[in-house]
């Protein structure tokens, strides 16, 4: 049998398509990987499947992940040969403690005690609070402790103590009474500035409504709420200042920020609400208005609704009651009329609305002429290309009569807190006249920041005349300066009364002479009835 026997050729071709076949098989994977893990203190060796994420190759290691736990490298990472993952136990834990809260010390000074003399007037205790802290632990080490919340279990009760104050400023005999708030207390003085007693003792009153009744018998005031501002601001109160053991008489109001005041020839007070807010300014004005009875018990009368208000309404609105009870409004963006029986307003005049570009709005100051034939308020005046009208930062003092029907700029850039302030009724022979107070502002164009100086004039404007303080002293914070009820015997002209440097002082309106009356620099609101 002859013997096969292959050709070169063919030998080299079989070996060719033999690697070509190796060649195009797939590349062979290792059927496992080793990786290290080290969690709970410990490491160790692990044997898994090749392409998992670190989510399973802890779950076929047997470790249990918790909600906070973190992982080096994050959880959806897919993990190769020789890769180590690092597993941190993260623990949240929440703690309460209690928290003793130092009472503070409270200096008021007295000017019914002498110089120096020290007075108790009420023990300090401490307050409590609950507080919730939040603790981050990672592997059984704290990492973050932080307060999430803090509850008021008992508020600090501040230590008040007295110390005299008494001024040697000579004693002024006075008509009428003078109320003043000093501390966070309500003061009156009668007959003379020596005589002066406190009739509201509760060291609360803010100082938003701080007004006498005509015939000076009762004051109207809001005190500080003890509930959080965001669910009631204030509340609103009365005293009969008459009574040497005064009693508090509560309205049964409550957020009364812009207005309250007595109705004049009844007992009984209006005033507008608000709606408590967290944002600021801290409140939305309703612009309503309501009348409550001192002497009759019985829920207050509505005289008028809760509205928008106009332009930068949700700041709110005030109101000015003239001699014979009639009543005018000022707002933002205008003054005018309340019918209140019909429960409307009547627009007499528009004002542009001050842009303010900040939480609060400015309402023109009103005050009735003492004949009620014409309303004295702060008017929005134009100013210069290209400044708009609603920034214009100039403010006149103007009158609007209403037996002619027109109105008139008295005073230009007197400014924005001018507050106008009439005297009594003065009878010279038959003409019966009055005179007109006011602030000037000393930065005509920064009058919203800038300081005041106190001027008088007649009803039409004219014989003006500056009073204090001198042109080389500081000048005066915005406020209503108090005209005296009546006239005094000696002097040139009717007291007005005004806080300057937290002390009140009356200036004669006939020659300018001053007077100061206290000295403890804590008076912040006045009036004179």
């Amino acid at each position: 049998m002859p013997r096969f026997s292959p050709r070169p050729g063919l030998i080299a071709t079989m070996l060719l398509f033999a690697t070509l076949i190796l060649a195009c098989r797939s590349p062979q994977v290792n059927a496992s990987v080793t990786i290290q893990i080290t969690a709970d203190g410990q490491t160790s060796e692990q044997t898994v499947t090749p392409g998992i994420t670190v989510t399973q190759a802890l779950e076929s290691a047997g470790i249990t992940l918790g909600s906070l736990d973190q992982t080096e490298p994050p959880l959806y990472t897919v993990i190769s040969d020789g890769d180590t993952i690092v597993l941190t136990r993260v623990e949240e834990v929440f703690e309460t403690e209690e928290r003793v809260i130092p009472f503070e010390r409270q200096v008021v000074r007295n000017e019914t005690l002498p110089e120096g003399e020290t007075r108790l007037v009420q023990a300090g205790s401490n307050g409590l609070e609950e507080v919730t802290y939040r603790r981050i632990i990672e592997d059984k080490v704290e990492v973050s402790k932080n307060i999430v919340k803090t509850l008021i279990l008992k508020e600090p009760l501040p230590e008040i103590v007295m110390v005299g104050a008494q001024a040697s400023f000579v004693p002024l005999n006075i008509p009428g009474t003078i109320a003043y708030l000093a501390g966070g207390n309500a003061w009156i003085m009668e007959d003379s500035t020596a005589n002066r007693r406190v009739i509201v003792s509760t060291g609360d009153l803010d100082g938003r409504i701080f007004t006498l009744s005509p015939n000076g018998e009762y004051l109207v005031f809001t005190r500080k709420s003890s509930k959080p501002a965001s669910e009631e601001i204030n509340t609103l109160w009365a005293v009969r200042t008459k009574n040497l053991d005064p009693k508090l008489i509560s309205l049964q109001a409550r957020n009364v920020v812009h207005f309250a005041a007595w109705i004049p020839g009844t007992n009984s007070v209006a005033y507008s609400t608000v709606e408590p807010r967290s944002a600021a300014p801290g409140w939305q004005a309703n612009n309503d208005l309501y009348r409550v009875s001192i002497t009759n018990s019985g829920s207050p009368r509505k005289l008028i609704s809760s509205n928008s208000g106009g332009v930068y309404g949700w700041w709110g609105m005030s109101f000015a009651f003239a001699p014979d009870g009639r009543l005018a409004y000022a707002r933002p963006d205008g003054i005018g009329l309340v019918d209140q029986d019909g429960g409307y307003l009547k627009p007499l005049l528009n004002i542009t609305p001050l842009n303010t570009y900040s939480d609060w709005a400015w309402i023109p100051p009103i005050v009735w002429g003492a004949d009620g034939n014409s309303l004295y308020f702060v008017s929005h005046a134009p100013a210069p290309a290209p400044i708009t009208g609603e920034e214009s930062p100039y403010f006149d003092l103007s009158a609007l009569s209403f037996s002619g029907e027109a109105a008139v700029s008295l005073v230009n850039s007197a400014g924005m807190f001018s507050y106008p302030a009439v005297s009594s009724i003065e009878s010279n022979g038959r003409e019966k006249s009055f005179q007109v107070a006011y602030l000037q502002s000393i930065f005509v164009d920064q009058s919203d920041t800038s300081r005041y100086r106190l001027i008088v004039m007649d009803r039409d404007g004219s014989n003006s005349r500056e009073l204090f303080p001198p042109a080389d002293k500081n000048g005066i914070e915005p406020q209503s300066p108090a005209w005296a009820p009546a006239e005094v015997v000696g002097q040139a002209g009717d007291f007005i009364a005004i806080t300057y440097q937290g002390n009140l002082w009356l200036v004669d309106s006939g020659n300018g002479n001053t007077y100061q009356v206290t000295g403890d620099g804590l008076i912040t609101k006045i009036d004179w009835k």
